[in-house]
């Protein structure tokens, strides 16, 4: 049986990658997308969420639901056009919804989460984690049927890419991310120590534009290397972020884990606001089997690249990649 998904995203280049790929691989069923704020204004995420579906025929009784508008610390958020473009689609302009089509329903993923809950929902977080956080806030009951959250966030010992120290979507957010990890009993974390990794190259791109059905991949990934590219020139392609979290649903063996408790910093300003610190005392340090306390996170910390090249690649293309 395909695992259950729920997808909370701010839905710009790399979140419409994911949503694509999802929708491609078998062992991946996303049952409902909730669009939030994060890399451009939650009207815009929703409006990419049921572009996408339009695009590709998806069913139309996968729910998508409109989140935070913006982060628990009150701020105004800040839209970043340089890396997703105005529309978070790179250079494409998807058709916006009109207010009418905007409809505030948090509520139903109440909802969801209640239908699937015995054939073991999952939670993937690939942006802010405002509108997850929200959720255990208000219905702190019904989390508790929610098997795994996997969080995209974070990064250790290596640079952050919205501070030195901070990945985007805990600098984002940063109330937001404690709460989660406070609260969450089962969180995988995915950080830009793997997700950095996952990297599409140009000809990758090439390729699935001539043999695979997702001819939007190309427009949206060649925007997301120019910029990539522009801030750092060595690097090799586009980072998936986003689907290398969603990969982590049903390819576990992709990764090398550490369990290790982890705290996010909480300043207003500065460098080390959304700072994810993890405890690696050699007593905290904890094997699988004994990390029973809820404050040890799963932290993906290594990424077998060639396992994600294969099945990427076969996943997008339709062919088999060995």
């Amino acid at each position: 049986m395909a695992q259950k998904v729920l997808v909370f995203g701010d839905i710009g280049i790399d979140d419409t990658v994911a949503l694509i790929y999802g929708y491609f691989d078998d062992t991946i069923d996303i049952v409902g997308v909730v669009a939030n704020y994060g890399n451009i204004p939650r009207e815009k995420a929703l409006a990419n969420v049921n572009y996408v579906r339009e695009l590709f025929d998806i069913d139309p009784s996968i729910e998508v639901i409109l989140g935070a508008e913006k982060p628990m610390t009150g701020e105004n958020p800040i839209f970043f056009p340089e890396i997703h473009g105005e529309y978070g689609l790179g250079p494409i302009e998807p058709p916006l919804l009109n207010d009418e089509s905007v409809v505030e329903n948090f509520f139903e993923v109440v909802e969801i989460i209640k239908r699937y809950r015995n054939q073991e929902l999952v939670i993937v977080n690939i942006g802010r984690l405002t509108s997850l956080a929200t959720m255990f806030i208000l219905y702190p009951l019904d989390m508790e049927n929610v098997r795994h959250v996997y969080i995209m966030g974070g990064a250790f010992w290596v640079p952050g890419n919205a501070t030195a120290l901070s990945e985007a979507n805990f600098y984002g957010d940063p109330i937001a991310a404690q709460l989660v990890l406070k609260n969450a009993h089962d969180v995988t974390i995915i950080p830009l120590n793997v997700t950095q990794q996952a990297i599409a190259t140009p000809q990758m791109v090439d390729y699935i534009n001539r043999m695979g059905q997702a001819k939007i991949i190309k427009p949206l990934l060649d925007y997301y290397y120019h910029y990539y590219k522009q801030r750092n020139p060595r690097i090799h392609g586009s980072p998936l972020h986003d689907v290398v979290t969603l990969m982590a649903t049903v390819d576990k063996d992709m990764f090398m884990f550490r369990y290790l408790p982890v705290e996010i910093i909480q300043s207003e300003y500065g460098e080390e606001r959304g700072q994810s610190i993890a405890d690696i005392r050699p007593y905290v340090d904890l094997q699988e089997s004994e990390a029973k306390d809820e404050k040890h996170h799963r932290i993906a910390l290594e990424l077998d690249y060639w396992q994600f090249y294969n099945k990427f690649m076969s996943i997008m293309t339709g062919q088999a990649f060995q």
